[in-house]
């Protein structure tokens, strides 16, 4: 894709988010068959920034993370990435 076209794309599937900035929904990037690696390049070559996941809390008690497997190094893909104020314009 080229510069334009993954400009467009963004604009398109982005929403205003409370920063100023614009919040595009991974989930919309991959809906929309695009290729993915080259909008998240775009993305993050103009300030955009993956959004920080908040971590899930245990309710299991005080010896729940004995009981867990996982051991809070998992990583996942960002659910969306922020755009600082004024990169689409």
């Amino acid at each position: 894709m080229d510069d334009n076209a993954i400009r467009a794309l963004v604009i398109r599937l982005s929403r205003a988010d409370v920063s100023g900035g614009d919040t595009i929904e991974r989930a919309a990037i991959l809906a929309e068959g695009s290729d993915l690696t080259a909008v998240v390049a775009w993305i993050l070559a103009r300030g955009g920034k993956p959004e920080a996941s908040v971590a899930a809390v245990s309710a299991r008690g005080l010896h729940s993370s004995r009981l867990s497997v996982s051991d809070g190094t998992q990583t996942s893909a960002p659910l969306r990435y922020v755009l600082p104020p004024g990169s689409l314009g």
